[in-house]
């Protein structure tokens, strides 16, 4: 006795040409880039939030997430010990996600580790204002992947992260 054999073995069937994608939406915001540790790596984060967050419809939202990503992305250059950097985004919870993962080893000596810390944070420290003025949050530590190195991240609100952009629209 023969078994039947599957209409589909290997391949999913062919979804018809005719049938359009659904459109970006805020909530299917979700990219990662593996990028170079050099000089231009925050213009391309920049030029990808520009291009990205409107395409998502979060284009409100711009002005407060181009500033944080490009000084987490410049912040994980000038510190990593790797010729590349990952950087991600989402949005998820009315709130878009920022992470950077460097190279540079959390410091098992606390004074190097805490003066390391402080280095960071003064790097940071246009990102921490933007990031307080819309009412979210950030910090960094010991990245959790198997290669190890730091974990830099900052969540932004939309409502504040619109307001942000509103103030700067008015001069404020």
């Amino acid at each position: 006795m023969s078994t039947p054999v599957p209409a589909f073995t290997a391949c999913p069937p062919v979804t018809p040409v005719d049938v359009p994608p659904a459109p970006p939406t805020p909530d299917t915001l979700a990219y990662s880039l593996t990028l170079p540790a050099a000089l231009r790596t925050p213009a391309i984060v920049r030029a990808t939030l520009r291009t990205v967050l409107p395409a998502h419809g979060l284009d409100d939202i711009s002005a407060a997430a181009v500033q944080v990503a490009s000084d987490l992305a410049a912040c994980a250059c000038r510190v990593t010990t790797a010729p590349e950097i990952y950087f991600r985004l989402r949005f998820r919870d009315e709130a878009l996600r920022l992470v950077l993962y460097d190279a540079h080893p959390r410091h098992t000596h606390t004074r190097i580790a805490d003066a390391c810390d402080a280095r960071r944070r003064s790097m940071l420290r246009l990102a921490a204002c933007v990031v307080r003025a819309c009412g979210g949050d950030w910090g960094f530590g010991a990245a959790r992947e198997p290669g190890g190195g730091t974990r830099t991240w900052a969540v932004l609100p939309r409502a504040g992260a619109q307001a942000y952009q509103a103030g700067r629209r008015r001069g404020g």
